[in-house]
């Protein structure tokens, strides 16, 4: 946010925070939504590298194309398993994965 309109605001009496201040997540929770959402990333990446469409995806997961573009989202209703089976599904190897998860952000 640019600084003149970040003190427009202060000024108007808006609190500038954070996500995590406003929701009031513990750093765990942090965490676990940084990889959820970096899983979901490195599995949209691979599966636009692998010319396959989410229908595609699905199919080879037996899962729908919703759930697909879910995961790809990070939507909380998705499990981090059928992110792993399909990012596996799409030949990821657990060491894809494990830089995946230790490129993210460490919450402070």
């Amino acid at each position: 946010m640019q600084s003149k309109k970040q003190k427009a605001l202060e000024a108007a009496g808006w609190k500038i925070g954070s996500t995590e201040e406003f929701l009031a997540l513990t750093p765990d929770e942090v965490a676990y939504i940084d990889i959820k959402l970096a899983l979901g990333h490195s599995l949209r990446e691979l599966r636009l590298e692998s010319n396959l469409s989410q229908v595609a995806l699905a199919k080879l997961v037996f899962t729908s194309q919703s759930r697909v573009a879910k995961m790809e989202a990070g939507d909380p209703s998705v499990s981090i398993d059928l992110i792993l089976k399909s990012l596996f599904a799409l030949g990821a190897t657990p060491g894809d994965v494990a830089r995946t998860i230790s490129t993210t952000p460490s919450p402070e």
